[in-house]
Protein backbone atom coordinates (compact mmCIF):
# COMPACT_ATOMS: atom_id res chain seq x y z
CA UNK A 1 0.00 0.00 0.00
CA UNK A 2 2.85 2.38 0.83
CA UNK A 3 4.44 1.66 -2.53
CA UNK A 4 1.23 2.60 -4.34
CA UNK A 5 0.96 5.83 -2.34
CA UNK A 6 4.60 6.68 -3.10
CA UNK A 7 4.07 6.00 -6.81
CA UNK A 8 1.00 8.26 -6.90
CA UNK A 9 2.86 11.09 -5.19
CA UNK A 10 5.76 10.69 -7.63
CA UNK A 11 3.42 10.80 -10.64
CA UNK A 12 1.74 13.96 -9.36
CA UNK A 13 5.04 15.68 -8.54
CA UNK A 14 6.66 15.11 -11.96
CA UNK A 15 4.27 17.30 -13.99
CA UNK A 16 4.48 20.12 -11.45
CA UNK A 17 8.28 20.17 -11.49
CA UNK A 18 8.38 19.80 -15.28
CA UNK A 19 6.60 23.13 -15.62
CA UNK A 20 9.35 25.10 -13.92
CA UNK A 21 12.16 26.25 -16.20
CA UNK A 22 15.60 26.97 -14.74
CA UNK A 23 17.20 29.78 -16.76
CA UNK A 24 20.93 29.86 -17.46
CA UNK A 25 21.41 32.28 -14.53
CA UNK A 26 19.68 29.76 -12.20
CA UNK A 27 16.48 31.84 -11.89
CA UNK A 28 13.17 29.93 -12.00
CA UNK A 29 10.53 30.75 -14.60
CA UNK A 30 7.00 29.35 -14.39
CA UNK A 31 4.54 29.34 -17.31
CA UNK A 32 1.26 31.15 -16.63
CA UNK A 33 -1.93 31.60 -18.63
CA UNK A 34 -0.87 33.96 -21.39
CA UNK A 35 2.70 34.45 -20.23
CA UNK A 36 5.35 33.40 -17.74
CA UNK A 37 6.43 34.50 -14.27
CA UNK A 38 10.02 35.10 -13.25
CA UNK A 39 10.36 34.34 -9.56
CA UNK A 40 13.26 36.62 -8.57
CA UNK A 41 16.54 38.01 -9.85
CA UNK A 42 18.74 35.26 -8.41
CA UNK A 43 21.00 37.82 -6.78
CA UNK A 44 21.23 39.82 -10.01
CA UNK A 45 18.14 41.96 -9.41
CA UNK A 46 16.12 43.23 -12.33
CA UNK A 47 18.83 42.35 -14.83
CA UNK A 48 18.60 38.73 -13.68
CA UNK A 49 14.85 38.75 -14.19
CA UNK A 50 15.14 40.12 -17.74
CA UNK A 51 17.83 37.51 -18.47
CA UNK A 52 15.61 34.67 -17.25
CA UNK A 53 12.67 36.01 -19.26
CA UNK A 54 14.80 36.11 -22.41
CA UNK A 55 16.23 32.64 -21.84
CA UNK A 56 12.73 31.20 -21.34
CA UNK A 57 11.37 33.07 -24.38
CA UNK A 58 14.15 31.69 -26.57
CA UNK A 59 14.27 28.14 -25.22
CA UNK A 60 10.64 27.34 -24.50
CA UNK A 61 8.69 29.74 -26.71
CA UNK A 62 10.98 29.83 -29.74
CA UNK A 63 11.28 33.61 -29.68
CA UNK A 64 13.73 35.30 -32.01
CA UNK A 65 16.16 38.01 -30.95
CA UNK A 66 14.04 40.81 -32.41
CA UNK A 67 10.85 39.66 -30.66
CA UNK A 68 9.77 41.79 -27.71
CA UNK A 69 9.32 40.68 -24.10
CA UNK A 70 6.63 42.72 -22.31
CA UNK A 71 5.97 43.13 -18.60
CA UNK A 72 2.43 41.84 -18.23
CA UNK A 73 2.00 42.30 -14.47
CA UNK A 74 4.56 44.49 -12.80
CA UNK A 75 5.75 44.86 -9.24
CA UNK A 76 4.09 47.34 -6.91
CA UNK A 77 6.59 50.09 -6.04
CA UNK A 78 7.86 49.87 -2.47
CA UNK A 79 6.02 46.73 -1.37
CA UNK A 80 6.66 44.11 -4.03
CA UNK A 81 10.41 44.28 -4.42
CA UNK A 82 10.76 40.50 -4.17
CA UNK A 83 7.49 39.60 -5.89
CA UNK A 84 7.53 37.69 -9.18
CA UNK A 85 7.01 39.61 -12.41
CA UNK A 86 4.82 38.22 -15.15
CA UNK A 87 6.03 38.63 -18.73
CA UNK A 88 4.47 37.94 -22.13
CA UNK A 89 5.39 38.04 -25.80
CA UNK A 90 1.91 39.33 -26.67
CA UNK A 91 1.36 43.09 -26.29
CA UNK A 92 -2.44 42.80 -26.59
CA UNK A 93 -4.11 44.89 -23.90
CA UNK A 94 -0.85 46.61 -22.92
CA UNK A 95 0.50 50.06 -23.65
CA UNK A 96 4.05 49.39 -24.84
CA UNK A 97 6.75 51.61 -23.37
CA UNK A 98 10.52 51.65 -23.58
CA UNK A 99 12.63 50.45 -20.69
CA UNK A 100 15.16 53.08 -19.67
CA UNK A 101 16.20 51.49 -16.36
CA UNK A 102 15.90 47.71 -15.98
CA UNK A 103 14.56 47.84 -12.40
CA UNK A 104 11.89 50.47 -12.87
CA UNK A 105 10.78 48.72 -16.05
CA UNK A 106 9.60 45.79 -13.94
CA UNK A 107 6.91 47.98 -12.39
CA UNK A 108 5.23 49.08 -15.60
CA UNK A 109 2.92 46.79 -17.57
CA UNK A 110 3.84 47.17 -21.23
CA UNK A 111 7.50 47.94 -20.56
CA UNK A 112 9.52 45.89 -23.00
CA UNK A 113 12.91 44.90 -24.33
CA UNK A 114 13.91 42.82 -27.32
CA UNK A 115 14.84 39.24 -26.52
CA UNK A 116 18.44 39.93 -27.58
CA UNK A 117 18.70 43.05 -25.39
CA UNK A 118 17.27 41.24 -22.35
CA UNK A 119 19.56 38.28 -22.95
CA UNK A 120 22.65 40.50 -22.73
CA UNK A 121 21.93 40.71 -18.98
CA UNK A 122 22.77 37.00 -18.76
CA UNK A 123 26.42 38.03 -19.06
CA UNK A 124 26.18 39.24 -15.42
CA UNK A 125 25.71 35.65 -14.27
CA UNK A 126 28.34 34.22 -16.62
CA UNK A 127 31.05 36.34 -15.03
CA UNK A 128 30.09 35.15 -11.54
CA UNK A 129 29.46 31.48 -12.33
CA UNK A 130 32.80 30.80 -14.05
Amino acid sequence: MRLIAFALVALIAVPASAQTFRAENQVDVVPTAGGFAVQNGGGFGARGMWCAAADFARDRLGARGVDRIYVRTGRTPGVGQRAPVEFTLDPAGLTPSSVLIAGSGLRTPGANLSVDHAHIFCDDAKGVNR
